[in-house]
């Protein structure tokens, strides 16, 4: 076994038929892909970090926050003329997040460095105990 072949999953070669698919997906399944991110709370802050390297912040860039949902939408344009080859993806991205309960989306933050973003949302931490539930079982 120590000389297996390496797997491969039946789309890694198909990229196009990929982005073809994607088209009539729902936009946070589809735009996943383009823009990633990693959520973190703790000490009263909900932080949200997005990676969207080769963008200008100040346009091409925009947060909203409506309804408890952060939203992050940016344009990622193309700048290159010719014939060339490119595995970038190029075009909008939007990329809708959920706030924790007590969020204080007045009081939300947001830094843009080195392609990724950085949100942060404070919110009134509440100490919660779970609760188990028994399963009835029928027959």
């Amino acid at each position: 076994m120590g000389n297996a072949p390496a797997r491969r999953t039946f789309w890694s070669g198909f990229p196009e038929l990929i982005d073809w698919l994607e088209v009539g997906l729902p936009i946070d399944v589809a735009d996943a892909r383009g823009m990633r991110i990693e959520e973190s709370v703790g000490e009263g802050l909900y932080t949200v970090r997005a990676e969207i390297p080769g963008i200008d912040p100040d346009k091409d860039l925009e947060l909203s926050v409506s309804g408890g949902v952060l939203t992050i939408h940016a344009v990622r344009q193309s700048q290159t003329t010719g014939k060339h080859r490119s595995e970038f993806r190029y075009g909008a991205y939007t990329r809708g997040v959920r706030l924790p309960e007590g969020a204080h989306e007045d009081k939300a933050t947001a830094e843009y460095k080195g392609g990724v973003l950085t949100v942060t949302v404070p919110f009134d931490e509440k100490k919660r105990g779970s609760k188990t539930i028994k399963v009835k079982k029928t027959d």
